[in-house]
């Protein structure tokens, strides 16, 4: 089921703004966060650059990854999470905090939740 354009608004903005927060709280000097007009970027000390934003068309999150590259989240209500709409992760969809989790942590080198 598609979300009306309010609820989207409303999931993604409150996903970026919390994404945003934990970063903030880690106090790592290895990650930047900065969220401007629906779009959160994340700076990595050694030069790569996150870039997340709402999709409004589509109702989905973005995300540019240094990492793994390019990467669309849909909001999935019965798992109360952002799924991977291209099925990378295969028969278990990757979720978009599991993505982010994994690779930040990686990048930082400390537990990123």
């Amino acid at each position: 089921m598609t979300l009306d354009e309010t609820r989207f608004s409303t999931l993604a903005d409150e996903t970026l703004r919390r994404m945003m927060e934990a970063i903030d709280t880690l106090n790592c000097d290895m990650l930047e966060a900065d969220l401007r007009d629906g779009i959160l970027t994340i700076e990595l000390e050694s030069g790569g650059q996150y870039i997340i934003n709402k999709h409004a068309p589509n109702r989905e999150i973005w995300v540019s990854s240094p990492k793994s590259g390019a990467w669309h989240f849909a909001y999935d209500e019965q798992e109360r999470s952002w799924v991977d709409t291209r099925a990378r992760g295969g028969e278990t969809p990757e979720t978009l905090q599991s993505l982010l989790e994994n690779e930040l942590a990686a990048a930082a080198g400390t537990d990123v939740a």
